[in-house]
């Protein structure tokens, strides 16, 4: 029962008594992780996945800038971003987008700074992990439109929307540009009537199993410091929406993670 967790933060200080611990504890041999994809979200967040992904053979990098932090995405960084995508454990651009939520930075700030990280993507060929809150529109607009330096459309080289929270009818059209949907402990919560419907409806092949550790841990430990362990509850809440087996949404989300990342074994 091994699963793909393709969106932790096991950078952050809330980690920092027990990170090795854990880590070791849940990619073991018996453990219940296969893999995990550490996201960065500051620039600082970027350095430590890369430090957590050269330490442990099954964890991953993503690297970007949240859309919290683009005041500190200059032209430095970018080409920081850039150099670094070269380490063979940096596999995806992320987490990336727009977050209309406070409205803060402001939005044109943060739609210029995901245009330039989804070009960067794009130009490197690599996939992208996008951060969507409250900004549907926008979010789709820029993924339909945006082209790469050699004039290509940018989401051919595919992603995830991490921590889908929009409806079923929006979810059509993402996937009409090939992206996956990432759902995350959301999917357990009582109210989470939107996210259920959209899963009931998704094809298995464009899902992701995900948890945002240390954020937004599931049912029954919802308001706890979350990790991957949790992502078992994510699995057999989708597998009863679906009428399946934890075990069938977990191999196929795996392999869903595995094709998106290129990850051969």
């Amino acid at each position: 029962m091994k699963i793909f967790e393709t969106h932790a933060h096991f950078d952050d200080e809330s980690y920092d008594e027990d990170r090795d611990k854990l880590l070791n504890e849940m990619l073991k041999e018996d453990g219940i992780i296969e893999k995990i994809v550490n996201v960065g979200a500051s620039f600082k967040g970027c350095n430590d996945s890369i430090e957590l992904a050269n330490k442990y053979e099954n964890v991953y990098a993503a690297i970007g800038l949240h859309p919290e932090d683009i005041l500190n995405l200059n032209d430095e960084v970018m080409e920081w971003l850039r150099e670094n995508s070269a380490n063979k454990k940096v596999i995806a651009i992320g987490e990336i987008g727009l977050d209309y939520h406070y409205d803060e930075p402001p939005r044109d700030m943060q739609i210029e700074s995901f245009t330039k990280q989804l070009i960067l993507a794009s130009d490197l060929n690599l996939p992208v992990i996008i951060h969507s809150r409250d900004a549907c529109k926008d979010t789709l607009d820029i993924l339909s439109n945006t082209k790469n330096s050699n004039g290509e459309y940018a989401y051919k080289t595919g992603g995830i929307i991490h921590c889908y929270s929009y409806s079923w009818e929006a979810c059509k059209e993402f996937l009409k540009l090939g992206y996956y949907i990432g759902v995350g402990g959301v999917v357990t919560f009582k109210n989470s009537k939107k996210l259920k419907e959209v899963v009931e409806h998704l094809p298995l092949e464009k899902l992701v199993v995900e948890t945002d550790s240390p954020y937004m841990a599931p049912e029954p430990h919802r308001g706890t410091r979350n990790d991957s362990r949790n992502i078992r509850f994510v699995a057999e809440k989708i597998a009863e929406i679906k009428g399946i087996t934890p075990q069938e949404v977990i191999d196929i989300t795996n392999l869903n993670a595995k094709k998106l990342f290129n990850i051969k074994d």
